[in-house]
């Protein structure tokens, strides 16, 4: 009888109590169900790739969690899993003796075993351990969903997006191809620092507890600092830290940091999110652009690939990325020239494309939600998106085609969402100033993500800042592209629910 038909019909307070009745006959029975240490020699993984070399020959030592068993009178089967692969062992009562197969009797799908033995090849071909010893590692004593395969195909699975979320644990376990997108995304922050390390970037941490916030247009999360009897956030962005560094000397700096934004959850957004942030002095934003493409290009390359399919979309990083102004955009999508439009224009055109307008929006916020409506998500191919508003863009310098009202600022569209934000950083501390006021006037007309004033870092600028390209990065929606995950959810180890 199978660990599943033993459950059937059963309560899950039944079937903890006959779990517990179980420790206790093990621990009758001579055995400490918690072990402390089991000196493994080989993977699942590398017994399988390796059989030829081991096959009858060496004593192996594995270990992993029971998947399924078939007790079978005085032979049975059993299937564990490590981090890797699966592997299948063989008891024999006259092999193992009475006492240890009397464990195995005991054993249920859920707990974590030691076996040692050789390896042979069952009749119908599957590597298998021949068990000489047993050893019981951990008992479980609450059931884990049990996934029924059957040539290749899995039924019964473990598939409630929010259990998996709220469980992750559980989901590692009964879906361990899942692991293999956290492996990946563990991977890409490597090779991140790759990137920049070979190009002598220095990686440096700042806090992640500010007196001020700042860095983006966001709302913070609020918290008391006891010791300093004062309010303080958790950072939006570490810009303005890595910008002090800059100041302070250092001519190449990155952090991957987690950053930590009031806002609301959906497919693309979690309030705490990792990003990359570099800087770097000397350059400006056509620099960056040169770079930010040849990053992906080579995230890509590490991978083995040319092109990524992500959702119903083949993404190619074998071609140029595309530039295009914002404005160009807007008129080719939009079907009107809006950078000849005034505000009050602007607020018309929004009431003929069925869009609210609030009336604490200004200019630049106005053309930022015609973009993220009518030009985003037609953005498919990697594509910067050039030049964009002063007044959404407090931190960036003024372009050097005359027009004083746009900025030196590009943002990286993939697949009709952002995954790259870059400016020629701003390094007048005059203007710097003027900016930053600007935006507390509308933090006080009730304009929560608008950025603060942080009078040390305008002092900090006034010591002289070279002039500085800086770029930030998503990492975990890089790791959606470089997974085809099509919610952020599915790359956050823990993300975030509702209670």
């Amino acid at each position: 009888m199978s660990a599943q038909d033993q459950h059937i019909g059963k309560s899950l307070s039944e079937i903890l109590s006959v779990r517990k009745e179980k420790l206790q006959k093990i621990r009758d029975l001579g055995f400490e169900p918690y072990a402390y240490e089991f000196p493994k020699t080989h993977s699942c993984s590398e017994i399988i790739d390796n059989f030829t070399e081991l096959e009858e020959t060496v004593t192996v030592k594995a270990a992993g969690r029971i998947m399924a068993i078939r007790k079978m009178g005085r032979a049975s089967f059993c299937h564990i899993q490590d981090e890797r692969k699966k592997l299948q062992i063989y008891f024999q009562e006259n092999k193992i003796g009475k006492q240890l197969y009397k464990l195995f009797g005991l054993l249920d799908i859920g707990d974590i075993i030691g076996a040692v033995g050789k390896v042979f090849k069952t009749r119908t071909g599957e590597i298998t351990i021949f068990a000489e010893e047993l050893h019981l590692l951990t008992k479980n004593v609450r059931p884990i969903p049990i996934v029924k395969e059957k040539d290749g195909t899995v039924f019964d699975a473990f598939s409630d997006k929010e259990q998996r979320y709220r469980q992750r644990y559980l989901d590692l376990i009964v879906n361990p191809d899942i692991k293999n997108i956290f492996k990946l995304r563990s991977q890409i922050i490597q090779w991140s620092r790759d990137f920049l390390n070979e190009r002598e970037f220095l990686e440096v941490e700042t806090p992640s507890l500010q007196p001020i916030y700042g860095g983006a247009s966001a709302k913070p999360f609020k918290t008391y600092y006891n010791a300093l009897n004062c309010d303080f956030y958790l950072r939006i962005a570490d810009e303005l830290y890595l910008k002090r560094l800059i100041i302070g000397g250092f001519e190449k700096v990155y952090e991957i940091a987690k950053n930590f934004r009031n806002e609301g959850i959906d497919r693309n957004h979690n309030p705490e999110f990792t990003a990359l942030e570099f800087y770097q002095t000397y350059v400006d934003y056509y620099y960056l652009m040169d770079m930010v493409e040849e990053y992906f290009k080579f995230i890509a390359r590490q991978i083995g690939k040319s092109s990524f399919e992500y959702g119903d979309y083949s993404i190619d990083f074998s071609q140029p990325f595309r530039h295009r102004k914002m404005f160009d955009l807007l008129k080719e999508y939009v079907g009107i020239d809006v950078a000849s439009l005034s505000q009050k224009e602007l607020e018309k055109l929004f009431v003929t494309k069925g869009l609210e307008v609030n009336p604490k929006f200004g200019y630049g916020k106005l053309i930022e939600l015609l973009f993220d409506n009518f030009v985003e998500d037609k953005l498919i191919q990697p594509t910067f998106v050039i030049d964009y508003p002063k007044s959404i863009s407090p931190l960036a310098k003024t372009s050097r085609d005359g027009n004083p009202e746009i900025v030196e600022r590009f943002e990286l569209y993939i697949a009709g969402q952002e995954f790259v934000n870059a400016f020629s950083e701003l390094n007048d501390p005059f203007d710097q100033r003027d900016r930053l006021e600007r935006q507390n006037q509308l933090h006080d007309l009730g304009d929560e993500e608008a950025q603060t004033m942080d009078e040390d870092f305008v002092t900090a600028m006034e010591y002289g800042m070279p002039p500085t390209g800086g770029v930030g990065i998503g990492i975990d929606r890089v790791v959606m592209l470089f997974t085809n995950q099509r919610t952020i959810k599915d790359v956050i180890l823990f993300p975030q629910l509702r209670s």
